[in-house]
């Protein structure tokens, strides 16, 4: 399975970027699909993850901030940003996690989109 992440960039505090991601199998079939990131000096971190039956969740850093939603047609996963802070600022990784054989779940990303949140 391969994930293509695009959408980072350069913006300023107080605005907004649609992250997305194309997946190269059908992401409903998928038992969950989320955006990782990973600023410089720290671990990744899950921002937010959509589970089978349509579950979200976010960290509390983003949440009411963040939008994650997908698009089952396109395989595409997204996550709509807004009021940007510095904080924000890191490499963002998209995820798809999958059941493989025997039930093992087999875990896929994307090669990371850079967000830069500036002062």
């Amino acid at each position: 399975v391969q994930l293509q992440a695009s959408g980072g960039g350069l913006v300023q505090t107080g605005g907004s970027l649609r992250l997305s991601c194309v997946a190269s199998r059908s992401i409903f079939s998928a038992n969950a699909v989320a955006w990782y990131r990973q600023a410089p000096g720290k671990e990744r971190e899950l921002v937010a993850t959509i589970r089978t039956g349509g579950i979200t969740n976010y960290a509390d850093s983003v949440r009411g901030r963040f939008t994650i939603a997908r698009d089952y047609p396109a395989n595409t996963l997204y996550l709509q940003m807004n009021s940007l802070v510095p904080e924000d600022t890191a490499v963002y990784y998209c995820n798809a996690q999958y059941s493989g054989p025997g039930g093992i779940p087999d875990d896929y990303w994307g090669q990371g989109t850079q967000v830069t949140v500036s002062s």
